[in-house]
């Protein structure tokens, strides 16, 4: 007889194929396909963004396109959050991937893949495992309030060359945030990435890697990098049980900055900061993430950095802050909340100049 222990993990992962109507990796970009949606494997760039978010609309009845288009606004910009959607207050604009049939689900996956970044682990791939990491809690005692179908996706604004308008996508331990204004990415943030469990589990046949790991272990590298000296001047007095600005939190950015000073480093440790950075500004698309990227190299030096607990960054209250002219960069550890015993850590990456496009 199969122990009750295999029973609850055979039964885990039935509920997971039915109940989240998922490949193994949430990757279901390619395929069912709608023949009557527009070929844009051509195009490049913006245009191919908004030819696939063309796409994704045409395939919406008129409900459901009033529920994904709306006018853009900054009330309906700031509108996200990291918590499950029974959780949030003023609930998310857009529409539900629970309200969605296959060909509509691939379509919006494909628009996101296209605005995400390409590097291994990052990008697209960061959000195909948070999404699965979601459906593992339903699966696995968290409640019908957990999973993919929680995530919404708006367009604020009509997507163009020129106008302005935003790509709103989130749930459960996500954000995405993009502005375009006169036919360009004028800000990516607020970006919002967190995961339960921090930990290797089974998708279906999937074995799932741990999203978040590489920032962990970016940060880690950098605390431990640093000699002891600059990890005092780093060190913080206070204690830091979560993020500081997250959802609600926006421009209440500290006046000053505290910490260690990145100018005062020597090459090789300023190399590992960058290493930080990256591994927030390369879930954008590859171009874009290359220009950010190069902004925030040139004010490297001005930009300071903060820790509370240890060099891990794994434990409870362990937390690390990035604080430059322009970039903002928070990881929190903490326990689990549906799956007990193992890390949950938080993140947020803001600019205090590009957020929501400087709107």
């Amino acid at each position: 007889m199969p122990t009750r222990t295999v029973m609850l993990a055979i039964f885990s992962l039935l509920v997971l194929s039915y109940a989240c109507k998922i490949s193994n990796d949430s990757d279901d970009t390619t395929t069912p396909t709608d023949p009557t949606a527009k070929d844009c494997s051509t195009l490049v760039g913006l245009s191919k963004v908004l030819c696939l978010a063309e796409n994704f609309k045409s395939s919406l009845d008129a409900s459901q396109l009033a529920a994904v288009q709306l006018t853009y606004s900054k009330t309906n910009a700031v509108n996200w959050s990291n918590l499950p959607q029974a959780l949030v207050r003023t609930k998310r604009v857009g529409i539900a991937f629970s309200a969605l049939n296959a060909n509509q689900l691939s379509a919006a996956k494909a628009l996101l893949k296209e605005v995400s970044g390409t590097v291994a682990n990052e990008g697209y791939a960061e959000l195909s495992q948070i999404l699965a990491a979601d459906n593992y809690l339903l699966a696995n005692g968290g409640g019908s309030t957990y999973g993919e179908g929680n995530y919404y996706l708006a367009f604020l604004g009509t997507p163009s060359l020129t106008g302005l308008w935003e790509l709103q996508f989130g749930g459960h331990h996500f954000a995405l945030s993009n502005t375009y204004n006169a036919g360009k990415l004028v800000g990516a943030t607020p970006s919002f990435r967190a995961v339960e469990p921090m930990a290797v589990f089974s998708n279906g046949a999937q074995i799932n890697v741990q999203p978040i790991e590489q920032e962990r272990a970016a940060f880690s590298a950098l605390l431990k990098g640093l000699s002891a000296s600059e990890l005092s001047t780093a060190k913080s007095a206070s204690t830091f049980s979560d993020i500081l600005l997250g959802p609600g939190k926006d421009g209440q950015f500290p006046s000053s900055r505290s910490g260690l000073k990145i100018g005062d480093l020597n090459a090789a440790k300023k190399e590992l900061v960058l290493s930080v950075i990256k591994t927030y500004v390369q879930d954008v698309d590859d171009a874009n993430a290359a220009l950010i990227l190069a902004k925030y190299s040139a004010e490297l030096d001005n930009t300071y950095l903060s820790y509370s607990g240890g060099t891990e960054v794994n434990a409870q209250n362990d937390y690390v802050r990035i604080d430059g002219p322009s970039v903002w960069i928070e990881y929190s550890a903490q326990g689990g909340i549906v799956i007990r015993g193992v890390s949950h850590p938080h993140s947020v990456w803001r600019d205090r100049i590009s957020d929501y496009g400087g709107n």
